[in-house]
Formats: structure tokens, C-alpha cells, sequence
């Protein structure tokens, strides 16, 4: 009998959404929807106000991510200023989006996936949380909860506050940093990289299919296969030298073998080359690389898309570890289920960069703001949020007001994948008249591994809730999973 499952809400994610599986008589998959259900349109919000407030906000979009929406707002807000932000300025801005990276990343693998890697898709789910994890790994948790705090320590330190910081403006940060600040955070520094270091040597022997090494690899082995693994482009930044930038790169685009499509794209003509479709049954668009068009064009983000468009990462530890990501396949790494893998590898990156950072003799300079009334009518701001590569665009008039606001949020890149993600995953798991909670589990993990945050990506403010409904050919809805 055909029938259609709904998951609603998604669990351990951020924001609001539902999955949709439609089944066919004979039990499988017929099609697969993640709809995100939430809605408040920041943009338009933005119309009639003042440009300089638009950094603290379009913050107000994500509590979570807030600083990667302060320094692209600001960086547009410096276009239309027409002003080059300081040295001292723009490596205070880097080292806040790094402690930004470092917390947020930390908070998507430990609190949010390493359950079901810990306890495993089937466990108990009021065991398959947070608090299971401290009870069967307590050092595990102990690092993600260390790791994070130091994350949101660096935010304080250097911004104020850890949680919407109004240091970041136009023009560049609002303080200068204290040599005290500045050897307080270097001091921290070697013991998160042993931290991380730790996690990530745990990850390959238990996880990763590059060694034989690996001791749960065949438990896993049908997720790996099955996590949106599939042939795509891949889209983020780089410096001139091919390296990771978070802050102030320049758009590449790679295919499934690493080949690059388009290098060294301005990030003031990201329209020539992004375009958004849109469906009726959700809020959440689908940006597409517009030369190939919809959906051929289907790209992803976020820390798998990074590892597989740079060169190199541009620290000595992450390169290490970059080698040896790149031994799980011959072109670009294709499977969803290694974003885990590589958030721990930009988590080592951030804090090796960051010591380079903090390190420079014009980090506690004080100079760190750039003065100017509106000089053009239009700014693009761009920057590597945690999830993905994150654009704000503001268009004003000659008073400075706002008169028009377009935002591509990271996860918003990744709706596509995320909807080829669960049918595939779903065709490989639900299967026959009995579904399992651990089925539905791995459906809701696949969007966990691209770890969206769907406030961010509709503009509105909420938590996730997740609903899977099982449905007829038809359309009559014969079962339903609500959660939250």
C-alpha cells in the first residue's frame, strides 16, 4: 500500500522544517521533499532603515552564527563607504569569524552529530544525545564543550559580547584589542589544538575510510555511501595563493574531479554567476551556478566544498590533514557524510590561524576603523560562514538609506543536495510497511551533516521542529513522526 511518512520537526538542527517521504505500494521511496516551513523575510525589513545598522541588523537573523552576517553586512556597508578597513580593523574582523568558526563548528560536531556516530542511527534517541555521549565518551564531551567555550571566549573578548557583538561596523571594528586580550588567547591556544588534534585522530581510527585503521568503518559504510554522495560542483573562497580564506577570497567553483570550472571571481558579480529557482513548497530557495543553469547546476558549500576547492589550507597541521582528506578519493571527496571530517579540520585550521593572526605586530595597533559618509549606492559583502559562504547585498540612495537587500545564506546553497541528500538516503534506508525510528533517524542525519541553519537561510528567527509524513501516491497522508 503506497503511504507517506512526514518528520516534523527536524532534530538537532537549527530552525524549522519537515521531510516528506512519498512511498509506492511496494514500500519504497517514490520521492523525497525537505521543506522549511518558517518565514520573516529580513529583507524586506531592512528597506527605509539607515545602512550602517544593517551589520548589527541582519546579525539578529541567527544566534548562532551572527558574526559571519556582522562582517559580510560590514564589508558591504565598506563598499558603499568606498574605504580600504585598517590592518589592525580587518585582523580583528578575521579573528572574531575564526573564534566564530571555531565554536560553531564545534557545536555541529559534538553536540549535534557525535551522538549517532557515539551511540549509533539505532540507539535509544532519549540516549542519543549530548548527556549519552558524556556517559559511554566523557572526554569527548568534555572537548566539544571546551572547544566551544573557547570559541565564544574569543567572540567576548574581542567584540564584546558573544552573542550579536556590536564591534564589528562599517568601516571596520569599533575597538582596538589589548595586548592582555591578545596573550590570553594565544596562551589557550596549544591545548585546543591538542583538543582538536585528539577528535580528529579518534575520527579516522573509528570513522574514516582512508585507513585500515578504522575500527566502525563497515558500520557506517552504507551512511557514507548514501549521505548525499553524489557528483556536484563545489563552491567557495580562496586567496590569490589557493588557500582557505575565510574573511576576504575570491569565488572558485570546482566539479566532482577537482577541475576547476570558474577561478578568481569578484564577489561584486556574484549574480552573473549565482541564481536562485524557487519552489512553491518551500520557503527556502535554490541557488544554482547560473552558466549550467537549474539544476544542473547544483552546487555545494560549506566545509566539505572548501576542503575540496582549495589548493592547500595554508597552515602546517590542517595541510597535514588536508593530505590525507584527499586520500578518501581520486578527484573531489563526494560524500555529505565527511563534512563531519572536515569541520574538525577547519576547527584546526581557525586555531592555527588565528595564532598567525594574533601574532602580527599590527593586531593590537590603533588604528582600527576607516571614517567616510556614503560614497556608492551599492555594496556586496561576502564572507565563509561556518555552513557555507554566506553574500549580503544593500543597494541605498544618496542619503545612505536602505532601499533594497538580497541575502545567499550558506545553507541555502546546499538546498538542492540536501533534497537529492534524503531521497537517496531515504531510498537506501526506509524501506516495507514497518519504519523504524533508527530509519528515520538517518534521513533527519543526512541534513545534520550539512548542519543548515534555516533561520539564517529564510531570514527568520526560531528553533527547529521536525515533521516526516508518509504519503500516498495520492497525496493522503497515512503517517506521520512530529518531534519538538
Amino acid at each position: 500500500m503506497s503511504r507517506t511518512i512526514t518528520i516534523e520537526p527536524i532534530t538537532r538542527i537549527e530552525g524549522h522544517g519537515k521531510i516528506t517521504l512519498m512511498l509506492n505500494d511496494s514500500g519504497t521511496v517514490d520521492n523525497a521533499l525537505f521543506q522549511v516551513t518558517q518565514f520573516r523575510g529580513f529583507e524586506k525589513l531592512s528597506e527605509g532603515r539607515r545602512f550602517r545598522e544593517m551589520p548589527s541588523l541582519m546579525a539578529r537573523v541567527c544566534g548562532i552564527c551572527p558574526v559571519a552576517h556582522l562582517i559580510a553586512g560590514a564589508k558591504a556597508c565598506d563598499n558603499i563607504l568606498a574605504v580600504k578597513v585598517p590592518e589592525t580593523g580587518a585582523l580583528i574582523r578575521q579573528a572574531i569569524n575564526l573564534g566564530q568558526i571555531v565554536q560553531s563548528h564545534a557545536l555541529s560536531f559534538f553536540y549535534l552529530s557525535v551522538p549517532d556516530l557515539v551511540m549509533g542511527f539505532d540507539a535509544n534517541p532519549m540516549e542519543r544525545n549530548i548527556l549519552g555521549v558524556l556517559k559511554k565518551n566523557p572526554q569527548m564531551a568534555s572537548d566539544g564543550i571546551r572547544l566551544r567555550k573557547f570559541g565564544q571566549t574569543i567572540i567576548e573578548m574581542l567584540a564584546g559580547r558573544r552573542v550579536h557583538p556590536a564591534a564589528i561596523i562599517a568601516g571596520g571594528v569599533s575597538d582596538p584589542c589589548s595586548e592582555e586580550v591578545r596573550d590570553k588567547i594565544l596562551s589557550d591556544i596549544p591545548e585546543m589544538l591538542r583538543i582538536v588534534q585528539r577528535n580528529l585522530d579518534w575520527y579516522k581510527q573509528t570513522l574514516s575510510q582512508s585507513g585500515s585503521s578504522s575500527l566502525r568503518v563497515s558500520e557506517f559504510r552504507d551512511e557514507i555511501r548514501s549521505f548525499a554522495n553524489m557528483k556536484s560542483l563545489f563552491m567557495g573562497l580562496v586567496n590569490d595563493e589557493g588557500e582557505l580564506d575565510f574573511y576576504d577570497g575570491k569565488i572558485r567553483f570546482v566539479d566532482s574531479s577537482r577541475k576547476i570550472v570558474a577561478d578568481k571571481l569578484e564577489p561584486a558579480d556574484y549574480q552573473n554567476y549565482i541564481a536562485e529557482h524557487v519552489e512553491k513548497w518551500t520557503y527556502l530557495k535554490f541557488p544554482y551556478y547560473k552558466p549550467m543553469g537549474y539544476p544542473k547546476g547544483m552546487y555545494r558549500v560549506g566545509p566539505l566544498a572548501r576542503l575540496n576547492v582549495v589548493d592547500r589550507c595554508g597552515t602546517p597541521q590542517a595541510d597535514l590533514e588536508l593530505s590525507e582528506f584527499r586520500g578518501l578519493s581520486s578527484g573531489a571527496v563526494l560524500s555529505s557524510f565527511y563534512y563531519h571530517h572536515a569541520r574538525l579540520i577547519e576547527i584546526l585550521y581557525s586555531l592555527e590561524k588565528l595564532e598567525q593572526l594574533l601574532s602580527e605586530p599590527a593586531f593590537t595597533g590603533t588604528k582600527t576603523r576607516a571614517v567616510a559618509g556614503p560614497n556608492n549606492l551599492e555594496g556586496v559583502g561576502m564572507a565563509e560562514a561556518p555552513r557555507g559562504t554566506l553574500i549580503h547585498h544593500y543597494k541605498v540612495d544618496e542619503h545612505g538609506v536602505m532601499e533594497w537587500a538580497n541575502l545567499i545564506i550558506a545553507s541555502g546553497h546546499n538546498n538542492m543536495a540536501m533534497n537529492h541528500g534524503i531521497m537517496q538516503v531515504a531510498r537506501q534506508f526506509v524501506k516495507g510497511e514497518k519504519v523504524k525510528e533508527g530509519m528515520l533517524n538517518r534521513v533527519e542525519a543526512v541534513i545534520r551533516a550539512f548542519d543548515p541553519c534555516l533561520s539564517c537561510s529564510t531570514h527568520a528567527a526560531g528553533k527547529m521542529p521536525l515533521k516526516i509524513e508518509l504519503t500516498r501516491p495520492d497525496g493522503e497522508v497515512i503517517h506521520t513522526l512530529t518531534q519538538g
